[in-house]
């Protein structure tokens, strides 16, 4: 995840001059120049340049003496209170010199020159305001970044008899920190997952992946069953969450070798990718409401068993990579864009994926987006690889349609 940038009063990274390092043996007024020139920002001092040109060249006298105040109000944008004041000195003295030279009335240029000062410390003013809130921003962020690596931990990159990878952005750029999570942990019972998506964005919704992922750990190292796991998560939910909220998810689990069980409470269908490439989304065969809405439904969830065997992958993902639209609102083809990389290692797919998703929707994500990637790698050389992390971060074809054969789910 990105670092919150810093941001100083004195400086803007595009526009002002470079900060040099005054030479010691340089004499002192040489190395006040220095550190005077290292706050003016480049752009206002050549407007102000670009009037002084002009007016010598016209001759004009006050015609062109009042624009000199755009160098001082511009730079309040890209930089300090200090640079503000370099540029307001510097028009100030540009234009009583010009107007020294064109014979301007002494009252008239004390008019403009009282104007620009006005201007100039308006334009100070604004400027340390500006500097106080991005101030503040970056604290923001800090502390939401904080908060989103409380819950997101890193993916090693093997996990069991699995090789996984995660990809996450959050659609509140601002903030870095989004309502979508995952979980992965090895248990006694076998490798278990879980991605889902909380209503809502920010805090709140950070809150409660916060909530779900804590529910996650504990019950899938204590419960031997799945439907169990999201028993625990879903009575959890119940007691903490308001009646308009709700959390989409889907829970695996490996419980033996060659299988997986799969339980999907109201989210978006995994894909499962062969070994010979060939994508298929996985359909509930009895689709479950979302966590914390079991009571208005009062239909329980249905444990689905997948095979999954060496060089198999399962693909899980939240709403805001199959919604995300491009201009023409056409949606990203998520199967297709899959099916184009799945020969690859999974951290390659993944970031494959994720940069044709970016360009698709021209750069920015409207809504939180994650992608975990899980592939079935030889058990002969992967048993002794167990970890643990967890964190929040189209057509469709049915089970049946795709010749995926399920034994008959049982419920909880």
């Amino acid at each position: 995840m990105r670092q919150a940038r810093d941001h100083h009063d004195d400086h803007w990274p595009l526009w002002p001059f470079r900060k040099r390092t005054a030479d010691p043996g340089a004499s002192a007024p040489r190395r006040a120049a220095s550190q005077l020139a290292a706050g003016v920002p480049v752009v206002p001092v050549l407007i102000v340049s670009a009037v002084v040109f002009v007016d010598t060249l016209g001759g004009s006298g006050l015609f062109w003496l009042p624009l000199l105040a755009a160098g001082p109000a511009l730079a309040a944008s890209t930089s300090g209170p200090r640079g503000v004041l370099c540029v307001g000195l510097l028009a100030a003295v540009l234009g009583g010199t010009l107007a020294a030279a064109d014979g301007v009335p002494g009252r008239a240029l004390a008019v403009v020159l009282s104007a620009l000062l006005a201007v100039t410390l308006a334009s100070a003013l604004a400027s340390a305001l500006r500097c106080r809130r991005e101030q503040v921003l970056a604290a923001v962020r800090s502390v939401a970044e904080a908060a989103q690596h409380a819950v997101l931990q890193p993916v090693p990159g093997t996990v069991g008899p699995f090789r996984v990878a995660v990809r996450y952005s959050a659609a509140a750029a601002e903030a870095r920190i989004g309502g979508d999570l995952y979980a992965l942990v090895s248990t006694p019972h076998g490798v278990r997952l879980i991605v889902g998506d909380v209503r809502g964005k920010g805090l709140p919704a950070v809150g409660t992946a916060a909530l779900v992922l804590g529910v996650f750990r504990e019950a899938a190292y204590d419960e031997p069953d799945l439907l169990a796991v999201v028993g625990r998560i879903e009575r959890s939910l119940a007691r903490n969450l308001g009646p308009d909220d709700f959390v989409t998810a889907v829970v695996v689990g490996h419980p033996t070798e060659g299988q997986l069980e799969m339980v999907n409470c109201g989210h978006a269908p995994p894909l499962l990718i062969s070994a010979s490439g060939d994508v298929t989304a996985v359909e509930s065969t009895r689709p479950a409401p979302p966590l914390g809405l079991r009571a208005l439904v009062g239909e329980p969830p249905c444990l689905e068993v997948l095979p999954f065997s060496d060089g198999d992958q399962l693909l899980l993902y939240t709403d805001g990579v199959t919604e995300a639209r491009d201009r023409g609102r056409a949606f990203y083809p998520l199967v297709e864009g899959v099916a184009r990389h799945a020969s690859g290692e999974p951290e390659h797919v993944l970031s494959a994926v994720h940069d044709e998703l970016l360009a698709h929707v021209g750069g920015r994500l409207h809504d939180d987006a994650a992608l975990l990637l899980l592939r079935m790698q030889n058990t002969d050389r992967s048993r002794s690889a167990v970890g643990a992390v967890e964190g929040p971060a189209a057509g469709r074809l049915t089970a049946e349609e795709a010749g995926v054969g399920f034994p008959s789910g049982r419920s909880l």
